[in-house]
């Protein structure tokens, strides 16, 4: 079996990335391990292990990467996040500070609202059709 098992995100700090991803998300903190060039190796899945691709969150390093912020796709959606129960993750993403940018929509592939991280990124809440 092959998997895409991890995407890198740019972020500007470990900690305020990490708290993000974690309570208000509510993403699962997989791994935080200390690396010998003083970087962190962040790993945070959005479900039970080896059940979803899993975001290492990676400080940016020099200015190429920090324009990068917020924006590594461009302004498109570039992440999406399946749910089973769109309306509980959305009422409890929205109590703990989420932007969504828009209000929730149904099209024939499901309910979904884009939504935005601490950086800026959109991503997609999706609760699949059928």
């Amino acid at each position: 079996m092959r998997r895409v098992a991890l995407v890198t995100l740019v972020v500007d700090d470990y900690d305020e990335a990490l708290r993000f991803y974690t309570e208000a998300l509510g993403f699962r903190l997989v791994e935080d391990a200390p690396r010998p060039d003083g970087s962190r190796w962040v790993v945070v899945e959005p479900g039970p292990e080896g059940q979803g691709t899993g975001l290492l969150l990676a400080r940016a390093k020099g200015e190429d990467q920090r324009a990068r912020i917020g924006d590594q796709t461009g302004g498109r959606v570039g992440f999406f996040l399946h749910t089973d129960d769109f309306a509980r993750d959305h009422a409890r993403m929205t109590a703990a500070g989420v932007t969504f940018l828009e209000e929730p929509r149904h099209e024939p592939y499901g309910t979904v609202a884009v939504f935005q991280d601490l950086y800026g990124n959109r991503w997609d809440l999706i609760q699949p059709a059928g």
